[in-house]
């Protein structure tokens, strides 16, 4: 269907001027290629600009508050509040600017599991835009006809911009959520990233609260056993690097969500950073760049050979391609419930050990704590290690109060005692950043590896004594001075000052939430030593 007649035709609203529907994706790039709105790569990759907006924009993300969201939704930074009467404005706005235009629809859906799944139709205003949510979600069968069914409705139109005076937004740019409507209005951007992570906060709200599934910002694989692994992480710390692995197969690199059957991916695709991508490290991703993906603000030479170490246009450049350009890639995207959970941190002051296991109070104090560290050069004004904590390792798209998801990991591992949690510091050891060492990365799959094939189950495990968890004493293939961090500082006093001072880290962030979390949780902080 590519006509504004057939829309007509079936008695659907016309979204634009001239409507494409649900174009291939080869129509896609052609379309964009002929507007002059990108290039292709010397793989065949489609490459584009996301203009002044390289990423998402947290600050001008808006949740409607009405008798929906008003007793639900944790308002404050995170989920900043808008009134349904400039929605309303924005929405009829939006619909007049793009009633003028040519547009691209496309209907898809989330969630692999299809007791949850939510339908969507996605309005773009460019046909790359389109591309990118044919490769991220699940995609609808092409000869459906157009369904007056679909649930939720995103309109993405870079070239509207929000007044800020008349329409509530804190500039031009804006992503408003509204969940009473069932819809998402993303204005003055073309950072695709919004589109994604806007379907992610609402599954982050309709899951937990009405279905008692746990949404998770997580990668997840499984084994040739069946066994599943669960990889949580903020940027920087491996998450997708480890869970990209030969040997077993990628549910989803992301989005997932776990239900009393098992976990489900959320998505059809992947959007993995390209940054300082390397063929040997990722060569699964590396070879996903083929015809039909899409790169984002990457820089190109005249060959159309791509420099990923380039940063000049962002540090956050993106790759987005269909799920099943991975060859390992499981297909439904869906598993049991798993059996190893690793929480990923690159701890820059050397502190945790490479690998220890938490019960079940320290997997959720953990899981609410989020931490990793970022290092001198990663950004403007970084001297020297600065500790970041995420509740949940994504609280920007949480509309819930974090301890709803925390307690709902309680309950899973509660009702599945067999379930390890592990915590895995895949940064620095022998000392902080400038004077240990960053640990290899051989050890730390090794690690990995042995906790997944149960090799550590009968280890030796000893507490630490700051951060109470247990430390393994020997793992096959990895060098067992490694696995007890102390005893690698030259200082052991200077480790202990440290471990005080990240120890008081942690509970300067659990504070916030101290007041109204449960005991199980509280008593798996950190000793606060002299």
């Amino acid at each position: 269907m590519n006509t504004a007649e057939t829309f007509h035709e079936l008695g659907f609203k016309l979204y634009g001027k001239y409507v494409h529907y649900q174009l291939e994706a080869a129509q896609l790039v052609r379309q964009t290629l002929e507007r002059g709105q990108g290039i292709l790569n010397n793989t065949g990759a489609l490459c584009v600009d996301t203009g002044s907006f390289t990423g998402r924009s947290p600050k001008d993300k808006f949740t409607v508050i009405d008798e929906t969201t008003s007793d639900t939704v944790d308002w404050g930074e995170v989920n900043r509040p808008i009134s349904k009467a400039h929605f309303d404005v924005l929405y009829k706005k939006m619909r007049s600017y793009l009633a003028e235009r040519e547009v691209w629809v496309r209907d898809v859906h989330a969630c692999a599991d299809a007791r949850f799944g939510l339908t969507i139709r996605i309005v773009n205003e460019t046909p790359w835009a389109n591309l990118f949510c044919h490769n991220l979600f699940l995609r609808s069968d092409a000869h459906n006809v157009l369904s007056p069914d679909t649930e939720w409705l995103i309109l993405q139109a870079p070239g509207f911009f929000a007044d800020p005076e008349t329409d509530g937004t804190r500039q031009k740019n804006f992503t408003v959520v509204n969940f009473s409507r069932k819809i998402i209005l993303i204005g003055g951007t073309a950072y695709t990233g919004e589109m994604k992570k806007g379907i992610f906060s609402v599954l982050n709200y309709v899951l937990p609260l009405q279905r008692n599934v746990l949404s998770m910002h997580c990668s997840a694989n499984e084994g040739e056993d069946g066994k599943v692994a669960l990889f949580f992480g903020l940027s920087g710390t491996g998450k997708t690097t480890l869970s990209a692995d030969p040997n077993r197969s990628l549910i989803g690199d992301d989005e997932h969500g776990w239900s009393e059957n098992g976990v489900f991916n959320f998505e059809g695709g992947c959007y993995a950073k390209a940054v300082n991508l390397d063929p040997k490290k990722e060569p699964e991703i590396f070879g996903a760049i083929k015809p039909g993906a899409l790169l984002e603000n990457v820089v190109i030479d005249t060959d159309g050979r791509i420099d990923f170490s380039d940063i000049s246009k962002t540090e956050n450049t993106r790759v987005a391609y269909p799920i099943q350009f991975i060859k390992n890639a499981k297909e439904p995207s869906t598993g049991g419930i798993p059996k190893n959970i690793f929480f990923l941190t690159c701890d820059a002051f050397g502190i945790l050990p490479p690998i220890s296991k938490l019960d079940k109070g320290q997997a959720m104090y953990h899981f609410i704590s989020g931490y990793t560290a970022k290092v001198a050069g990663t950004e403007m004004g970084v001297s020297e290690p600065q500790s970041t904590f995420s509740a949940c390792f994504g609280s920007v798209f949480l509309p819930l109060h974090p301890l709803k998801y925390a307690e709902l990991l309680g309950e899973k591992l509660d009702a599945n005692p067999e379930i390890n949690v592990w915590l895995v510091n895949t940064g620095w050891i022998g000392g902080s950043y400038g004077i240990g060492n960053r640990i290899s990365l051989k050890y730390t799959r090794a690690l990995i590896t042995a906790a997944m094939n149960g090799k550590l189950d009968d280890a030796i495990f000893v507490n630490h004594p700051v951060f109470k968890i247990s430390v393994p004493q020997r793992c096959e293939g990895v060098p067992a001075e490694i696995l007890n961090p102390r005893d690698l500082w030259e200082n052991v006093q200077q480790y202990d000052k440290k471990a005080a001072e990240l120890a008081m880290l942690f509970e300067q962030h659990f504070s916030k939430y101290i007041a109204h979390a449960s005991e199980i949780i509280k008593k798996a902080a950190p000793v606060l030593l002299d």
